[in-house]
């Protein structure tokens, strides 16, 4: 019985974990750590990363102008959190999965692959995910976003050969903004709801949560992987995403009292940020 419900568990859960990848990344950017060592990698909060460095000497991904929705002096955001108990249960599970399992295959990734075939890995598949990227932002009426959105995704499935370069970027300074389901309900009036954490991706609401569902109409990835080279396909892109980043958990951990409500609060302030820009 356990193991049909862990079954049926996994089965929900991934094709969301892909999908999560969209709206978690960026919540690990802005909480770059600048650790000493480039061994370590990152947990299961995902969304993308913008190192266009060596492995060994990258640039930090945010300044002190993109953290400013963590200064001290901006106002506290209280969290709804009516089922910490059961949230705390499943970032204890985040943690051990990252310690255990994903942390030592990205490692081993990390080690036999090098950067440039990572990066061009990683935004192959954001290339994938830029239809909900232009979607919501259209539907939000960031009509300049969206046409951005879409400029990118022409240039680089033509002169980026297929996505594996983010020729956009590098070339005309057309930069990629985090747009999701989620800020599209949020800018439509709905309330984040309750905060919940979720396997393998981290921090969330339910708001957010219902919006990587909707997320599953827009992204390219289904479509191009099927059956299961789309499972296999999901499981590179986040280990490959985790071989990339470089020590934001183990910094988390390190330097918090209580790293689950750092998160918490961190995520809360993350989220306003998005959807009030």
């Amino acid at each position: 019985m356990m193991e049909k419900l862990l079954l049926a568990l996994l089965i929900f859960i991934l094709p969301l974990t892909a999908l999560g990848v969209e709206s978690r990344r960026g919540f690990i950017e802005t909480h770059e750590a600048q650790p000493e060592s480039a061994e370590a990698v990152t947990p299961p909060i995902l969304e993308e990363m913008e190192s266009d460095g060596t492995d060994d000497e990258s640039a930090p991904f945010m300044d002190d102008d993109d953290l400013s929705f963590l200064d001290e002096d901006d106002e506290f955001i209280e969290v709804y959190d009516p089922f910490e108990t059961f949230n705390r249960g499943v970032f204890w599970f985040n943690d051990k999965a990252y310690i255990y399992v994903m942390k030592p295959v990205a490692k081993g990734w990390r080690w036999l692959a090098p950067e440039p075939l990572r990066l061009g890995i990683r935004n192959f598949f954001s290339n994938l995910r830029a239809p909900i990227r232009f979607v919501n932002a259209a539907l939000q009426g960031k009509f300049h976003d969206a046409g951005n959105e879409l400029t990118r995704f022409g240039v680089n499935s033509t002169l980026g050969i297929g996505g594996l370069f983010d020729t956009a970027k590098g070339n005309f300074g057309i930069e990629r903004k985090t747009e999701d389901t989620g800020q599209t309900m949020a800018h439509y009036g709905i309330g984040p709801g309750p905060y919940l954490v979720l396997p393998f991706l981290g921090p969330s609401n339910v708001r957010d949560g219902i919006g990587l569902l909707g997320d599953i109409y827009f992204s390219l990835v289904p479509v191009l992987f099927e059956n299961r080279y789309y499972w296999m396909a999901v499981s590179g892109d986040i280990i490959n995403f985790l071989s990339i980043d470089k020590d934001t958990y183990e910094g988390i951990v390190k330097d918090s009292l209580d790293p689950y409500l750092f998160l918490r609060n961190a995520y809360g302030q993350y989220r306003r940020n998005l959807i009030l820009h």
